[in-house]
């Protein structure tokens, strides 16, 4: 499914990311570790293309670097970021359909129905503005409309950060039903907490380095 090797990145002239090299199968659910600035960000971001960066990465057979970052999307690939960057102006629905109308995707209402019914919550907000939802609503949302566009791979950055404890089970939840689906998914967090139990394999990063554990 997912390829990486000799990945180096940087933020301007500061390097984050030190040849990297991790591996996704099909149907995986994989953590990605570390503590706050160790790199998850910028890995996620290298992948989709947000931040200048060098080395191997294969979705499957295609060579992910020489692809577009604004034609990523189209291949597969879901990301939820950190900051949800939802339209706040936009409802609950619009935004879970964004992904599929700036891709032209047909079907793309029965992926939202589907969607849905994995968090059917949604419904009771789906005409509602972002900018009014509560942060926890507004990350079941951003994970929505990552699955839009991640019908091959997703990316999930910090899905758990700031959630109180009951939405974070409820988000644990949907993360293993989606496991039951076979949906594979790159997944980055700063512990294991929510997760050790529907991870298939564990890679640790630290200071932009990456180890399998």
């Amino acid at each position: 499914m997912l390829r990486v090797s000799g990945l180096d990145a940087r933020i301007g002239p500061v390097p984050i990311l030190h040849e990297v090299g991790l591996a996704l199968e099909d149907g995986e659910m994989c953590g990605l570790i570390g503590r706050n600035g160790a790199g998850k960000t910028t890995f996620m971001r290298a992948l989709m293309g947000l931040v200048p960066a060098s080395g191997r990465v294969e979705l499957g057979d295609l060579d992910l670097m020489a692809v577009p970052p604004h034609r990523r999307p189209h291949l597969g690939l879901g990301y939820m970021p950190e900051d949800r960057r939802l339209v706040p102006d936009f409802t609950v629905e619009e935004n879970l359909m964004l992904p599929a109308w700036s891709m032209g995707v047909e079907g793309a209402h029965g992926r939202l129905d589907w969607i849905v019914s994995l968090m059917p919550e949604i419904e009771r907000f789906r005409l509602v503005r972002a900018n009014q939802l509560s942060g926890g609503q507004q990350k079941m949302v951003a994970l929505g409309r990552a699955l839009m566009a991640g019908t091959r791979l997703l990316l999930l950055d910090e899905p758990f950060e700031g959630l109180a404890p009951a939405l974070a089970r409820r988000l644990a939840q949907v993360l293993s039903d989606l496991k039951q689906e076979g949906v594979s998914v790159l997944l980055a967090e700063s512990n294991e907490t929510h997760v050790a139990d529907l991870l298939d394999r564990v890679f640790h990063i630290e200071r932009g380095r990456v180890v399998l554990s």
